[in-house]
């Protein structure tokens, strides 16, 4: 039964998209979810943790976050665009002229 699709592919997809849906309701969230979340590994999530990198809560034996949280961590060294540069640049220039 090849129709393009097997039914362990669409079972796959669906059980993928359950947990996308489950992040979207959920404040705390486990490892996995949170490897999810973010598109990093389990591993690369657990290192970040043990560097305390980033924030995180243990509970018996177990590594929660919080997904305000991770998506502050996520997003906190944001990269100016150019147009921004620019203004930047120019209001500088304007406000520090050099005396001659």
């Amino acid at each position: 039964m090849e129709q393009g699709i097997t039914l362990q592919a669409l079972s796959d997809k669906l059980d993928r998209i359950h947990a996308l849906t489950l992040l979207g309701v959920k404040n705390v969230l486990t490892l996995p979810e949170a490897a999810l979340l973010t598109g990093f590994s389990e591993d690369h999530l657990y290192r970040l943790t043990s560097r305390r990198e980033i924030p995180h809560y243990k509970k018996n034996r177990k590594l929660y976050f919080n997904k305000q949280e991770l998506e502050d961590w996520l997003t906190n060294n944001r990269v100016n665009t150019g147009r921004e540069i620019n203004s930047r640049a120019a209001t500088y220039i304007a406000t520090h002229r050099m005396k001659v």
